[in-house]
């Protein structure tokens, strides 16, 4: 169930340059997160007390606030899932985060499944034609960055409500810390037709609310270096999509990409069980 949301995050990069008005990265992260998180605090109908309402507003701009014009930026700037080999760095990074925050061992294991996925991810992104923009390229990272930092500090605080409202205070708090600044740089929101309003309303119901429930409720229940590993699917799921949608050739050195950072994913989810002690058989 957590796996569906990164895979619907998959789908940002082409929503993105086919649905929505370019040259709009500010206001696409604000009208995915706003409009999903108020509709999630009156689905969840709690508020944040005490020490939560900072904790919101920390977690709603790592994980909504700094990350969704991050990603966005870097969807506008750099070519189908270039930005994908950031994010697939994303499980290396958790797992350095994960040691000094949640006391989790960082395994060989763990490791090694993290270089083959950036390994599968950057052979499948890049080609030839492939140009690298500077500002996107910065974007991409910061993206990684702010979204691993944030999915070990929403393990280590433990919220006190269910994935819904706890959806919805970080959602509605990223939200609202992007606004200032989206007025600020780009203005007034762009028009919209028919087809924005159809991306919008998919990035903000089902790549906001509907995703961020499933992963919210995931990160609560799984380690976050394994949770870590799943959104490497998106960059696959981008790049399938470039494939089969826009009509973007796959070499034979991108499909090779694609099957190791498939398996890295798949594998990283795979604990090893523990040998089982010896019987012993009474006389």
């Amino acid at each position: 169930m957590t796996a569906i949301a990164p895979v619907t995050w998959g789908t940002t990069y082409l929503v993105t340059t086919e649905l929505l008005p370019s040259g709009h990265p500010l206001w696409s992260g604000e009208l995915r997160a706003l409009p999903a998180g108020l509709i999630a605090l009156a689905l969840g109908r709690t508020l944040p007390t005490g020490a939560w309402w900072w904790r919101s507003v920390v977690l709603g701009t790592l994980n909504i606030g700094a990350f969704f014009p991050l990603l966005f930026l870097a969807a506008y700037t750099l070519p189908g899932g270039v930005a994908g080999i950031f994010g697939a760095a994303g499980p290396l990074i958790v797992a350095l985060l994960a040691l000094a925050l949640l006391g989790e061992r960082v395994t060989a294991r763990r490791i090694v499944w993290g270089l083959l996925a950036v390994l599968g991810v950057t052979a499948m992104v890049l080609g030839p034609e492939r140009g690298l923009d500077p500002v996107g390229v910065a974007a991409g990272a910061g993206s990684a960055a702010s979204m691993a930092l944030g999915t070990v500090l929403s393990k280590r605080w433990a919220p006190p409500v269910g994935a819904v409202a706890f959806t919805g205070w970080q959602l509605t708090g990223g939200g609202l810390v992007m606004l200032p600044l989206t007025l600020g740089v780009e203005g007034a929101p762009p028009p919209l037709d028919a087809m924005a309003l159809l991306g919008y309303g998919w990035l903000a119901l089902v790549g906001g609310l509907l995703a961020y429930v499933l992963w919210f409720r995931g990160i609560g229940r799984m380690p976050a270096g394994v949770a870590s590993f799943l959104p490497i699917l998106s960059p696959l799921v981008a790049a399938a999509l470039g494939w089969a949608v826009l009509g973007e050739g796959l070499t034979p050195v991108q499909a090779v990409g694609f099957a190791l950072a498939l398996v890295a994913v798949v594998a990283a989810q795979w604990r090893p069980r523990a040998a089982r002690p010896p019987r012993v058989v009474a006389a």
